[in-house]
Order: C-alpha cells, then structure tokens, then sequence
C-alpha cells in the first residue's frame, strides 16, 4: 500500500472483529513509530501494549462506557505515554519556549501518526482515545511518574467499514502570503 492510499483509507474505528492480531504486527506498528522524528531526537514516546485477554480487560476498565464500547472486541490496546519535562526543555530543565511540554505531546502526535499509517497499510484498524483514566493507567502498567498518560490506541481488525467524514477544504485552511 502507497502512503497516499494509507492516508485516505485509514479511519477511527469503534468495531472489531474478535480476531487476534499478529505480534509481528504489531512489532511492525510500534517500530513505525519510533522511526518518527521529535525533539532534539529526545523520543519521548513510551509505549504499554496490552495485549493478553486480561491486560486487556485491565487497560478498558480505564475507560469510560462509550470508549469500551468502541474498542469491545479490539485485542491490542496500546497506552501511550510520554516522558515529560524533555522534549521542549534544555538541559537545565528550563522550558525552551512557552510550550514546554506541548512539544512532547507534539513528538508523540508524529510517532502515533506513523503507528497509525503503518497499521493500516497493515490490513489493521485503529481508534485513538483521549479519555480514559490516567492514575488507573499507572497503577495497572506500572508507569513511572515522570510520564505523562496521553492517551489508549485499540488495533485490530475492522468489523466494519466507516465512510470518511467531511473534511475542511484546502481554502478554507491554508492561506499562503
């Protein structure tokens, strides 16, 4: 599959088949995105895959109804988070400019973006989900306090097949001086 065709056919998916997912692909997906660029090459994005039935059970009890709905028979569930206070810092610890750790967040935007391109040349489907509950996150995959939980990416195969939303035409987003 081309890039372009990945980026046109790649949607938010909120139903999977019950089917397990490769771990070769899912080696592929997380590899993908570590080839991202970020800050200073600080690559700050951290990645907690749950992918047994029990892990996966633990990573949807910290979401809200509507988010385990969405991702009900999904049998990945990538947490992702980000080491913070260093992307957007120097050394010192002093922030850079005035986005300080937006910068990270920034960062881990581009490598989930490759996780998700390279998940759908795949044949796999992917929801990114905001919403969750972080200090439940922590607790159950032990993630270090010098991280930041962003947010749950399910992959697996669709079990459906979503039409593209409209989108923002070019003029109405682009202007060129």
């Amino acid at each position: 599959m081309e890039l372009q065709q990945a980026m046109e056919t790649r949607r938010s998916v909120r139903e999977y088949l019950p089917r397990p997912v490769e771990p070769e692909k899912i080696a592929a997906v997380l590899q993908a995105a570590s080839l991202a660029p970020s800050w200073k090459n600080s690559q700050v994005a951290r990645y907690y895959v749950a992918a047994s039935p029990q892990a996966v059970e633990d990573v949807r009890a910290a979401l809200p109804a509507f988010n385990r709905d969405s991702c009900k028979n999904a049998p990945v569930l990538v947490v992702c988070a980000m080491v913070s206070h260093r992307s957007g810092f120097e050394r010192s610890g002093e922030a850079t400019n005035e986005l300080g750790d937006g910068w990270g967040c920034y960062d881990c935007g581009l490598a989930h973006m490759n996780l998700l391109l390279k998940a759908t040349e795949l044949g796999l489907s992917t929801l990114v989900m905001g919403i969750r509950d972080a200090d439940a996150l922590r607790r159950r995959l032990e993630i270090p306090d010098d991280q930041t939980v962003l947010g749950v990416i399910a992959i697996g195969y669709s079990d459906l097949a979503p039409d593209m939303p409209p989108r923002r035409s070019p003029e109405e987003t682009i202007r060129y001086f």
